[in-house]
């Protein structure tokens, strides 16, 4: 009997200790009356997601209580921000008045939630979202909450916390900088929504000053803040509440995104983006001199690609030319010359149309402070709206704003590269015409109405003596054809005679007879070898097949064109072998072989991790560069793709397979075929439809193998997905979700930078972009890999995402041939229509 009591005894032990565990368990995201949080103890959200608990900032011994996202590295909010603890003796916990506390070793209160409430049956629990909350439970309502940190912000907001303005009581919800880096006090920078006829939110120093401003919202971003369209700052919203709280927050659309949006200590916003909990974007959005409020003075513009930047709008002048001349544009500008729209109003009958005042157009502008709305329909009204007003100084007419005018001296007007919103300024009768857009096109009238007389007269003289010249040219130019392509073979034999030549045996013996187990790779010019020379050197044979038509071309070709190049990132020519039929190339030995063997293989595709993979983009830029602008020769490749790429023993990339490529003289900038050769996949959009090709051709090729290098996928992977007929389809529809971060390789999730990455996508895709006059250059494409803040412009509609590849089966007027399925190249004439 002794020992079944003492057995019944233990178990009811156990289950009350049990109990008490899971209580434990399912209460650690909070803090009843009488528990205690002291300074080795965390509170954590039931997702783990969000922790609060005691920490200490770089280079302090201060103690605070904070709320972190994943670990301390990612502060979000800051209680005690002017009162820290100087040991580790503080605790927190829930007052004899229902208020959460801290409290320092003496039992002094450091700070309070400070609610005025009478009971002490409060609680507090930091939730998922990272808001940590104090409630109390109500038996008629259940729980009602009483306060919470997302209305006591620090210096940070996290997705769905909001910034917001009442219209009605003033009260204003914003975030304040650190006082520095060690030091979360109260700092010299604050932001907060303003002017809520047309809400946007504005950078503050010393809560006084304006630092900077978004400019109002159009429903999908601030229209002065163009940032926002590239995709970095993306998953905005605004809203308005019945008792008139405006407020702006941010979401993400993907569950397993999240991130931080901050102002530091210099007043920059940091942006820290998270996917499945680990970071991959870290970035500090610097500001340009020209995005500093009011900096230069009323009715200047500001244009950080100017120099100066700052110039006065037209019809206006220096208010203090000597201030100005020294740079210091802060003074403005003031009208030339008065406007007429008051006298107008009671002109007589013989005042002339041309005494009114017009208004001239500004593009991509960002919209002066101190807009005020018209409840119009068109633009067409929005502006006789502001012509029948005579205090209306301007006005702009925005989708999703509607109209917007200024009566106020206009200030903190910039000039974007892209974005902006087109500005119209009433000006004087006298100014217009000289500042707009259309500037010139009533000289331009003038001078295309004299000339045009002059064209007629000599065009039916010159006809004559064209059609006779006409028939004559064709027979002359045929006989200079056939000379040309006489000397162009005879140059290219030259160019085989310059090179170093190797001795047939030698490469036989290099290669073991061409034997099969030294074949690195075959395509459509032929066998590819490797072979060690008797000094020890290695080297790479490529072997002319006799069966290929193309090879033969493309060996000529070949020759010519890689024998005048010499740069880093692109595969040395060591010479040559010729031996009756034989026609060899011999090339450095590159013993990583080429970039698909690593890039497409779920093996070796782990040993490319971010550094690796960024440094071979870089350097396939650097070497097209070379290519298009700093060699000798203006060449286009036209066949780059992975395969093509070589990579050297420390995975440095080498640009090779030069068989289809063409020089361009110094004043072409665009060819026509007939013959488009190429890979498809890589071929752009004019090339592969119309033949035409030109170094937009090649930004598009390195534009896919970009995507590619981000993704680890080949482009034509994704034909087999329904929702995306490829790599570039796949990018363009995450662009377009806000899900552009899951288009990255998994395997380069922890060595990938976030900001670069972000950037190589961002290139990517302005490079595959449809029109071939919207993608970069290769110049710029290098100057953004290399700039760490550059501002990207927004990608417009990419290529072949609509549209699939037109087949043999598909239309009449293609005719494709493979040639060799080794290189994936493709030979398409293309008849006429």
């Amino acid at each position: 009997m002794g020992f079944k009591h003492s057995t019944v005894s233990l178990i009811n032990a156990l289950l009350v200790i049990s109990s008490f565990c899971v209580a434990l368990i399912s209460a650690n995201d909070t803090i009843t009356p009488g528990q205690i949080i002291r300074d080795s103890e965390t509170l954590n959200s039931n997702s783990n997601d969000f922790i609060l608990g005691f920490f200490s900032p770089p280079n302090s011994t201060h103690r605070y209580v904070g709320i972190w996202y994943l670990s301390n590295d990612n502060l979000v909010w800051v209680a005690n921000r002017d009162k820290p603890i100087n040991d580790s003796s503080g605790v927190l916990t829930i007052s004899q008045d229902g208020n959460l506390v801290i409290l320092d070793g003496q039992k002094h209160v450091l700070w309070s939630s400070n609610v005025s409430y009478n009971g002490t049956n409060t609680t507090a629990q930091i939730q998922d979202s990272g808001n940590l909350v104090l409630q109390v439970f109500d038996e008629n309502t259940g729980k009602k909450l009483i306060w919470q940190s997302f209305e006591h912000p620090a210096d940070a907001a996290v997705p769905n916390m909001r910034i917001s303005a009442n219209r009605f009581t003033g009260k204003k919800i914003g975030f304040v900088s650190w006082k520095s880096f060690s030091d979360p006090s109260p700092g010299f920078f604050s932001a907060s929504l303003e002017r809520l006829v047309l809400p946007e939110v504005f950078l503050w120093v010393n809560r006084t000053r304006p630092y900077w401003r978004t400019g109002p919202w159009n429903g999908r971003i601030f229209i002065g803040a163009p940032l926002m369209s590239t995709g970095y700052l993306y998953g905005w919203s605004m809203g308005n509440q019945d008792d008139g709280t405006v407020y702006v927050t941010y979401s993400f659309l993907d569950k397993a995104a999240s991130g931080i949006l901050s102002l530091n200590p210099q007043g920059k916003l940091r942006l820290v983006r998270f996917y499945n909990k680990k970071k991959y974007l870290d970035v500090v959005l610097d500001l340009t001199e020209c995005d500093h409020y009011g900096m230069c003075g009323d009715f200047g513009s500001c244009n950080d690609q100017s120099t100066p930047m700052c110039s006065c709008l037209s019809g206006f002048e220096p208010k203090v030319t000597e201030e100005w001349n020294r740079q210091n544009w802060t003074s403005g500008c003031v009208r030339k010359s008065p406007l007429m729209c008051e006298s107008l109003k009671n002109r007589s009958k013989k005042a002339g149309a041309e005494e009114e005042d017009g208004f001239l157009r500004f593009q991509n502008m960002k919209v002066p402070d101190f807009a005020e709305r018209s409840v119009v329909d068109t633009e067409d009204q929005c502006r006789t709206e502001c012509f029948n007003n005579c205090s209306c100084l301007a006005y702009a007419f925005e989708a999703g704003v509607g109209c917007m005018y200024w009566t106020k001296p206009l200030i903190d007007v910039q000039k974007f590269s892209n974005g902006g919103t087109d500005l119209y300024i009433r000006v004087p009768h006298s100014e217009l015409g000289k500042g707009s857009d259309k500037s010139t096109n009533k000289r331009m009238i003038i001078v295309v109405t004299v000339s045009v007389g002059t064209v007629i007269i000599v065009a039916f003289v010159c006809l004559s003596v064209i059609y006779t010249y006409h028939s004559r040219s064709k027979i002359a130019h045929k006989q200079r054809e056939n000379q040309s392509q006489r000397v162009n073979d005879t140059n290219k034999q030259v160019k085989l005679d310059e090179l170093p030549i190797f001795d047939f045996e030698e490469v036989v013996s290099a290669t073991n007879n061409f034997h099969l187990a030294n074949i690195l790779g075959k395509g459509g010019f032929g066998p590819v070898y490797k072979g060690t020379l008797q000094d020890g050197q290695e080297i790479a044979v490529k072997r002319l097949s006799r069966a290929s038509g193309q090879g033969q071309e493309e060996f000529m070709n070949e020759v010519l064109v890689i024998s005048k190049l010499q740069h880093r990132n692109l595969v040395k020519l060591l010479g040559c072998c010729l031996e009756g039929d034989e026609k060899m190339l011999i090339y450095e030995f590159m013993p990583n072989k080429s970039l698909d063997a690593f890039l497409f293989d779920a093996i070796q595709r782990k040993y490319l991790d971010w550094r690796k993979r960024f440094n071979i983009i870089e350097g396939i830029a650097r070497g097209l560069l070379y290519l298009h602008r700093d060699s000798r020769l203006k060449i286009i490749h036209r066949d780059l793709k992975p395969s093509n790429i070589l990579l050297d023993k420390d995975m440095n990339p080498k640009i090779s397979d030069f068989g289809l490529a063409r020089i361009f003289g110094a004043s072409e900038d665009m060819a026509n075929t007939k013959r488009v050769v190429g890979t498809y996949g890589y071929m752009s959009p004019e090339y592969a439809m119309e033949g035409q090709f030109s170094e937009k051709s090649d930004v598009y090729s390195f534009g896919v193998l970009l995507l590619e290098i981000v993704n680890g996928r080949r482009n034509s992977s994704y034909h087999a997905d329904q929702e995306s007929l490829s790599l570039i389809g796949l990018a363009w529809r995450l662009w377009n979700e806000e899900k552009i971060i899951s288009l990255v390789d998994p395997d380069i999730w922890d060595s990938c930078n976030g900001s670069q990455i972000m950037k190589c996508i961002h290139i990517g895709l302005l490079c595959v972009q449809e029109a071939a006059k919207e993608r970069p250059s290769m110049t710029n494409v290098v100057m953004m890999l290399i700039s760490e803040n550059v501002h990207l412009p927004p990608p417009k509609q990419v290529a072949f995402v609509h549209k699939h590849w037109v087949s043999s089966s598909e239309s009449s007027n293609y005719k494709e041939r493979q040639i060799d399925s080794h290189n994936n190249v493709t030979l398409t004439d293309i008849q006429g229509r």
